[in-house]
């Protein structure tokens, strides 16, 4: 290499540098600790400690019914490797294409009661090709997008190219001012059902009502939702009887049920641009057969099965009278993620941190840019698997550390867009 070439090399690496020092320096860097779970012991892991493994009880995994270990779904993975191998072998217009892929899709387009489906490699595919395809192909779209919107629609709405308007979060009154000054405009209102900081629920009926009157289409986020509420695990609209009101669901298959994915739902015609038009689909690799086959079991498992559903609520409904009788500041939403408000995240991860090595716990802050700076959380994902000793527990522990560091909190959900 010549001198020349090593000199450029070594500036470009200087950028990296920086950019990942600036995160450090703002409390921004993402930092992950090695937990490996255990087969069979949900929620149990092993914790890889600077003293050696040691087991620890998991309170901040989004498989809240446990579904990555249940028999039926390592079962049908563990048939379909054998039978089919690890990989897809290439895009769904190649050699992508398989029968556990068409059955899964079928699968989930009955679930949520619309004419077809299509798979994604992630949740946040889904949203961030999805919802730019659909804006990008409707004429002057405009899309109104609730101010506490996951990233992925952010960057969706972001990359269609359309205009966006941002509507407080879940103010009626403000949605129905834009859609009134919009009036007469191709309209997309995007928003979640249970959302992901706050744990709170979206007015969905009220939603559709606006939606209705100025002639817009829904897009309704779903993936904290899904498996989870609803007779069947359809989500928040089939709890609410709004499946048939909604025009596009989008929802994860790496949450609730345990795997790896994410989709939209919605109509025949919609699906299939999106095939053609959805980058994020077109030039990937398809989901693997074992996990298509997965997903497939975990779902009509639990459109079957509602324990799992029933003991969650159970747990935190439980949990969520705990904490508020120990005095800790948990918010307001009516969902199952529970958010302790911290303000200050450095504050945050020594409180986290101290969970781990004292108590056995592992819970993770939230911070920048998930929610604004200068805020931070301890958001608590409690599971049908968690026991009662086990909820004891957490709350002695977030007392008694909470006592330790004295943080000055205050609950404000803000969006970080």
């Amino acid at each position: 290499m010549t001198e020349t070439a090593f000199a450029g090399r070594m500036r470009h690496e200087k950028f990296f540098t920086g950019a990942a020092n600036k995160r450090r320096d703002d409390l921004s860097y993402h930092a992950s600790i090695l937990v490996e779970r255990i087969p069979g012991r949900f929620p149990y892991a092993t914790w890889n400690s600077p003293e050696g493994p040691r087991d620890v009880a998991v309170w901040c995994s989004n498989d809240q019914l446990g579904m990555s270990q249940h028999p039926r779904v390592v079962g049908a993975m563990v048939q379909t490797v054998l039978h089919a191998g690890a990989g897809a072998g290439g895009t769904r217009d190649t050699c992508g294409t398989n029968r556990m892929l068409l059955d899964l899709e079928a699968e989930i387009a009955d679930l949520h009661r619309k004419q077809a489906a299509v798979l994604f490699t992630s949740g946040y595919t889904a949203n961030s090709a999805g919802l730019s395809a659909i804006a990008r192909l409707v004429p002057r779209c405009l899309v109104i997008s609730d101010e506490h919107n996951h990233h992925s629609m952010i960057e969706g709405i972001s990359k269609s190219g359309c205009k966006k308007r941002i509507w407080r979060h879940n103010d009626l009154e403000h949605l129905e001012q834009i859609l009134k000054e919009e009036r007469g405009r191709p309209t997309l209102i995007a928003f979640e059902s249970i959302y992901a900081m706050s744990g709170d629920v979206a007015p969905i009926r009220q939603i559709c009502d606006l939606a209705r009157r100025f002639g817009a289409i829904t897009y309704l986020n779903e993936a904290n939702a899904v498996g989870i509420c609803g007779a069947g695990g359809a989500g928040m609209a089939e709890r609410e009887g709004l499946a048939s009101r909604i025009d596009i669901i989008e929802g994860t298959l790496a949450h609730a049920y345990g795997c790896l994915g994410g989709y939209i739902t919605g109509r025949t015609v919609l699906v299939d641009a999106l095939r053609s038009h959805a980058l994020g689909y077109a030039f990937t690799n398809a989901l693997p057969p074992p996990l298509c086959a997965a997903s497939l079991a975990a779902i009509r498992h639990l459109r079957e099965s509602s324990w799992e559903r029933e003991r969650l609520a159970q747990n935190v409904a439980t949990l969520r009278a705990a904490l508020t009788r120990a005095g800790l500041p948990v918010g307001p939403g009516e969902g199952h993620i529970l958010s302790l408000a911290v303000g200050d995240i450095a504050v945050a991860r020594a409180m986290c941190d101290a969970l781990l090595a004292d108590f056995g716990l592992h819970l993770r802050p939230t911070g920048y840019p998930a929610v604004p700076r200068d805020t931070a959380y301890l958001r608590i994902l409690p599971s049908s698997h968690h026991d009662k000793t086990m909820l004891t527990v957490l709350v002695n522990a977030l007392a008694e550390v909470w006592r330790r560091f004295e943080p000055s909190w205050r609950y404000q959900p803000d969006a970080a867009e």
